[in-house]
């Protein structure tokens, strides 16, 4: 992976100034799984934060990003 896993909201937004493509879009996964569990966050509330309605993502869209949340959270120990 070319580009660090983010640790803060600053630079999960930072990423946006890069294209967009698959390993972006993992690193701001991995990030965002990080800084809910150093928040405390558990599993269970950040994937009811992916699944709130949201402009954005369609409902079958949420489900698809949940899993991978999920998956990301049970890798990244």
């Amino acid at each position: 992976m070319n580009h660090a896993i983010p640790v803060n909201p600053e630079q999960i937004v930072a990423l946006r100034q890069k294209p967009v493509d698959e390993e972006i879009i993992a690193v701001a996964i991995a990030g965002l799984v990080k800084m809910a569990r150093s928040q405390g966050q558990s599993l269970e509330d950040l994937t009811a934060e992916v699944l709130e309605n949201d402009p954005i993502l369609d409902r079958v869209q949420r489900l698809w990003l949940s899993e991978i949340v999920t998956q990301a959270w049970k890798t990244l120990t």
